[in-house]
C-alpha cells in the first residue's frame, strides 16, 4: 500500500508538470496566433511601422514553435517602407532556419532584386524550381503552391498550366487562399485581358471584402475602360488602408492623365511618406517634371527612382508609357528602349515599344516586335490582338501620293479613295497656311471597314464604339463611312487634320481640351453644317451649372459620367476657342500654340499672353451662357417634374400647352400624337410653330422632315422639297433628305440639284449603289463626261441591279474618245443581256466607225502628199 501511495505521487506531479507545459505551450501558441492576427489587420490597414515592431518582437520570443508567418510580415512591412536592404538581411536570416519556404524564397528574390542584387535574387528563383522538381506539391501549403507558380511564371512557364495546375490547385485545397486570388487576377492583368482580371478580382472580394490589394487590382483593371469604377475601387482600398502606395500610385496616375499635376503631386507626397524610396513614385514625380519642362528635376527623379535598383525596367517603362499617353511617341519610344536596355525580355516596355512605333508610322519596325512578343508569349493580348491587325491590314490598297500615305479595304479605295485623298490636300493647303506650318513628312490615313480593327490599332485592345476617328501627329486612324452609322466621315478627317497640323506646331505639348477645340472649330470654319453646335441638351448643361473650368477641361474627356458629358466636353472645349479667337485674334492663339510648344504649361501661357485665367474663366463663362440663353429665345424650356403631369392623356398634354404654348417638348409630343391620327392640318401647324421657335433643330423627329413625310403623303412635291433643301443646308448627315432630294430631281430633271445633294450624300456614306447612278446620270445630262464615267465606273463595283444599262452608258460615254474601251464595255453589257437591242446597235456603230476611221487613215497620207504636190507646183 505505502509503494502504491509513493507511486501515484510520483506520477501525478509528472501529470502536473506535463499539464503544466502543455498549458504554457497552449497560451503561447494563442498568444502567437493573436499576434499574427493583429500584426496581419496592422499591415491591411497601413501601419507598417506598427506591424514591424510587432513581428520583429515577436520573432525574438522563443517560445513561438513557428515564425516562419511573422517573419513574412516583418519582411513585407520593411518593403512597404523602402527599408529594401534590411528586408534583404532578414529575408536571408530567415532562409537560415526554413531554407526550403517557396513564400519566403519569392519574398526574398523580390527584396534582392530591389537592392540591385540581382544574382542572389535569381538564385531565389532557381532555389524554388529545384524545390519544385525534387518535392511532391501534393504536399505544399496553397500560399507556397501559389509562389512556386509566381516563379515558374517568371521563368517562362506555360501560364495556362500554371493556372490550372497550381493557382486553381491552391484554390481547390483552400478556397480562402487569399494569394492564389490575387496571383490569377495579377496574370490576367499582366496578359491585358482586363476583363478576365476584372471577374477574378471580383470573385476575390466575394470572399476579401476588406483586402485593399483586392480593391487596388480591381482598380487596376478597370483603368482603360471605366474611370468611374476605377476610382471607386480605389477609395474602397484608401478607405482600408490610407498608406496603401500602389492606390495612391495609380489615383496619381489618374490625376497626371486628367493633367491635374498638383492633385497628383500631393498624392505621390503620401506616397513617398509612407516608402521614400518606392521606384515608381519617383517615375511619376519623373513624368510630371517632363510634362513641366524640368529637365533637371527629371534626372533627379530618375536617379531616385533607380537607387536601390539601377537596371529596374519598370521606371523607364512607366515614364515612358505616361508621355506616350500625352502623345509624346517619340519620347516615350526612347524611354522604352532605355527599359529594353536593363531588360532585353521585358515584355511590357516591348510591346509599348510597338505602339510607339505603330503610332509614330513606322510600321515595319512596329510590326516586327509585335511578331517577337507574340512568339515570346502567346498570351499576350495586344500583341496577339496587334498580329491579327496586320494580317487583316495586308489586304489593305495603299494609295502614295502628294506626302499622304493612304490604307484602305480595297473596294472602299476603288470607290472612294480618290475623294480621301482630295480632302485630305484641301485641309493641308487651308490648315497649314492658315495656322502657319510647313508639313515636310508624310501623314499616314488608315481606314478600317471593321470597328474592332480600328479599335485594336488605336487602342490596342477592342472596344472604343463612341470613336470616329484618332491622329497621333503624323498618324490617323478612323473608321470608314457605314450605312447604319450616319456620320459625316468628311468632318471627322477634316477634324483629325488638323490635328496634325496643331500636334505638329506644339511637338505633340498641348492639352487635350485645346486640341479637340481647335478642330471641331475648324470644322466649323469650314462648313457651319460641321462641328458642334448648342442646343438644348447643352443649353441644360451650361445653365445648370455644368460647364468645366477651363484649367480643368481636359479632365470632362477622361472620365464623363455619360456619352452626353463627352459630346459636351468637345462642345465646350470648341466654345473656349471660338471665344479666346473673336477675343484676341487668331494670332494670340497661335503664339500660344508656340509657347506650349517650347514646353510652357497652359493655364500660365493664357495668363500671360491674353489675360489671367481667373478672369478668362468668368468671361468665358459670361459668354458661354449668353450663347445657351440666345438659343431659340422664345421656346418655353419649362418641363414638369417626373410624374407630375401624364401626357399619355391628351387633356393632360393640353392643358400644359395652354399654360406653356411654346413648350417645345409639349408641341412636339403634340405633333406625334397627331400624326399617328393623321390630321395632316393641325400637325402642320404645330410644325410651322416648331420651326419658327427653334430653326436650327435638326435631331431625329425634327420638324421638317415630319413636314416634308406630310406633304409627301399629300402629294406636295414642291413643299416636301423646299422643306429638305432646308433640311439639307443646316444638317451634315441628313442621308434620308439627301436622298429624297435626289429622288425628286431625277423625277424633276434637275441635274445639278442631284449633284449638290448627291455630294452631300457622299461625304456620310459613299458605298451606295444609287447614289453613283443617280450622279452619273446627272453628269451625264449636263455633260459632265468625265465625272459621269467615273460614277458609273464606281457604281459597278458596288453590284448594280442592271449592270448592262451601266455598261452601256459608259460604252455611249467613250465612244467618240476611245471606241476600243467603249467596245469593251458593249460587249459587257451584251454578255449580261445578250438581247438588248441597243448595245447591238452600238456596237455595230462603233464597229462601223472603227472601219471608217481606218480607211480614212490609209487615204489621209496619199492626200496629204498630193496636197505637199500641188502645193509645191504652184508658181
Amino acid at each position: 500500500m505505502a509503494f502504491f501511495f509513493k507511486y501515484m505521487l510520483h506520477h501525478s506531479r509528472l501529470f502536473l508538470m506535463v499539464a503544466c507545459i502543455v498549458f504554457m505551450l497552449g497560451t503561447s501558441q494563442a498568444a502567437h496566433a493573436e499576434d499574427i492576427d493583429v500584426a496581419r489587420e496592422q499591415f491591411k490597414t497601413g501601419q507598417y511601422q506598427k506591424c514591424l515592431e510587432l513581428t520583429r518582437k515577436a520573432i525574438e520570443d522563443s517560445t513561438y514553435r513557428s515564425r516562419r508567418h511573422l517573419w513574412i510580415l516583418m519582411i513585407e512591412s520593411l518593403m512597404a517602407l523602402g527599408q529594401y536592404d534590411e528586408a534583404a538581411k532578414e529575408v536571408d536570416l530567415a532562409l537560415l532556419r526554413y531554407p526550403m519556404s517557396s513564400r519566403l524564397l519569392k519574398l526574398g528574390h523580390k527584396a534582392h532584386q530591389y537592392c540591385g542584387q540581382t544574382e542572389r535574387a535569381s538564385e531565389m528563383l532557381k532555389k524554388i524550381y529545384r524545390y519544385g522538381g525534387s518535392f511532391k506539391i501534393e504536399f505544399w501549403d496553397p500560399p507556397d503552391l501559389v509562389a512556386l507558380g509566381e516563379t515558374l511564371l517568371l521563368l517562362g512557364s506555360e501560364p495556362r498550366i500554371i493556372l490550372e495546375q497550381l493557382f486553381n490547385r491552391a484554390l481547390r485545397i483552400d478556397p480562402d487562399c487569399r494569394e492564389a486570388y490575387l496571383a490569377a487576377a495579377a496574370l490576367a492583368l499582366d496578359k491585358q485581358d482586363y476583363d478576365l482580371a476584372a471577374s477574378q478580382y471580383r470573385k476575390a472580394l466575394e470572399r476579401f471584402g476588406d483586402d485593399p490589394d483586392m480593391h487596388c487590382g480591381l482598380a487596376k483593371a478597370f483603368y482603360h475602360s471605366d474611370r468611374h469604377l476605377m476610382i471607386k475601387s480605389l477609395d474602397a482600398a484608401i478607405f482600408i488602408n490610407p498608406n496603401h502606395v500602389p492606390s495612391l500610385l495609380l489615383l496619381a496616375e489618374h490625376q497626371i492623365d486628367c493633367e491635374d499635376y498638383a492633385s497628383a503631386g500631393k498624392l505621390l507626397d503620401k506616397a513617398v511618406a509612407v516608402n521614400p524610396w518606392h521606384s515608381e513614385t519617383w517615375a511619376l514625380r519623373a513624368v510630371i517634371s517632363h510634362l513641366g519642362n524640368d529637365p533637371n528635376a527629371v534626372k533627379s527623379c530618375r536617379t531616385n527612382a533607380l537607387k536601390f535598383w539601377p537596371k529596374n525596367p519598370i521606371v523607364d517603362y512607366l515614364i515612358g508609357r505616361k508621355l506616350s499617353q500625352k502623345y509624346r511617341f517619340a519620347e516615350g519610344a526612347a524611354y522604352q528602349r532605355q527599359a529594353l536596355q536593363f531588360d532585353p525580355k521585358y515584355l511590357s516596355a516591348k510591346i509599348q515599344l510597338t505602339e510607339d512605333l505603330l503610332r509614330l508610322g513606322d510600321e515595319t519596325k512596329g510590326w516586327t516586335l509585335a511578331e517577337e512578343v507574340y512568339k515570346a508569349d502567346q498570351y499576350n493580348v495586344l500583341a496577339y490582338n496587334l498580329v491579327n491587325l496586320r494580317d487583316n491590314m495586308s489586304k489593305f490598297k495603299t494609295l502614295n501620293e502628294d506626302g499622304f500615305i493612304i490604307r484602305m479595304d480595297e473596294l472602299e479605295e476603288a470607290v472612294y479613295g480618290k475623294r480621301v485623298l482630295e480632302l485630305l490636300q484641301q485641309a493641308k493647303s487651308q490648315l497649314c497656311q492658315k495656322y502657319g506650318y510647313e508639313l515636310n513628312d508624310s501623314v499616314t490615313l488608315e481606314l478600317f471597314p471593321n470597328q474592332q480593327d480600328f479599335a485594336v490599332r488605336t487602342f490596342g485592345m477592342p472596344g472604343g464604339d463612341g470613336f470616329l476617328g484618332v491622329c497621333f501627329g503624323n498618324v490617323i486612324t478612323a473608321n470608314s463611312p457605314r450605312a447604319s452609322r450616319a456620320i459625316n466621315w468628311e468632318a471627322t478627317l477634316w477634324h483629325e487634320f488638323c490635328h496634325v497640323v496643331t500636334l505638329n506646331l506644339t511637338h505633340n505639348k498641348m492639352p487635350r481640351w485645346l486640341s479637340e477645340g481647335i478642330s471641331v472649330y475648324e470644322e466649323i470654319q469650314r462648313n457651319p453644317a460641321w462641328g458642334q453646335h448648342m442646343n438644348s441638351e447643352y443649353r441644360k448643361m451650361i445653365l445648370g451649372g455644368e460647364l468645366v473650368p477651363i484649367s480643368r477641361l481636359s479632365s470632362a474627356f477622361l472620365s464623363p459620367p455619360t456619352p452626353m458629358h463627352l459630346q459636351f466636353a468637345y462642345y465646350e472645349s470648341s466654345l473656349v476657342v471660338e471665344f479666346l479667337v473673336d477675343k484676341f485674334g487668331l494670332e494670340s492663339l497661335k503664339d500660344i500654340l508656340a509657347d506650349l510648344a517650347e514646353g510652357e504649361e497652359i493655364n500660365a501661357v493664357i495668363s500671360r499672353r491674353m489675360a489671367p485665367i481667373e478672369k478668362i474663366e468668368k468671361q468665358f463663362e459670361a459668354f458661354a451662357r449668353k450663347q445657351a440663353e440666345d438659343l431659340a429665345k422664345n421656346v418655353d424650356w419649362a418641363e414638369p417634374e417626373k410624374g407630375q403631369v401624364d401626357f399619355s392623356d391628351p387633356e393632360a398634354l393640353t392643358d400644359w400647352l395652354q399654360k406653356h404654348p411654346n413648350s417645345f417638348w409639349a408641341l412636339t409630343l403634340r405633333a406625334n400624337h397627331l400624326l399617328e391620327e393623321e390630321n395632316w392640318e393641325q400637325v402642320q401647324i404645330l410644325l410651322k410653330k416648331l420651326l419658327s421657335l427653334y430653326p436650327n433643330y435638326t435631331d431625329e423627329g425634327n420638324a421638317y422632315s415630319l413636314l416634308a413625310q406630310i406633304y409627301r403623303k399629300l402629294d406636295e412635291t414642291e413643299q416636301e422639297r423646299l422643306m429638305l433643301s432646308k433640311l439639307a443646308a443646316v444638317s451634315a448627315n441628313a442621308v434620308e433628305a439627301y436622298g429624297r432630294l435626289m429622288e425628286i430631281g431625277m423625277e424633276q430633271k434637275d441635274w445639278p440639284a442631284i449633284l449638290e445633294n448627291g455630294n452631300k450624300y457622299m461625304a456620310v456614306y459613299p458605298m451606295l449603289g444609287t447614289v453613283h447612278l443617280q450622279m452619273g446620270r446627272a453628269n451625264e445630262e449636263l455633260g459632265h463626261n468625265e465625272q459621269a464615267i467615273d460614277s458609273y465606273r464606281r457604281l459597278l463595283l458596288l453590284d448594280p441591279a442592271d449592270p448592262a444599262d451601266i455598261n452601256y452608258r459608259l460604252a455611249k460615254l467613250f465612244q467618240d474618245q476611245d471606241p476600243g474601251t467603249a467596245k469593251r464595255y458593249v460587249l459587257e453589257a451584251l454578255a449580261d443581256a445578250p438581247r438588248f437591242r441597243q448595245a447591238h446597235r452600238l456596237l455595230l456603230k462603233i464597229i462601223s466607225d472603227t472601219r471608217s476611221d481606218s480607211s480614212s487613215s490609209e487615204s489621209t497620207p496619199n492626200n496629204q502628199d498630193d496636197l505637199s504636190a500641188t502645193q509645191e507646183d504652184a508658181p
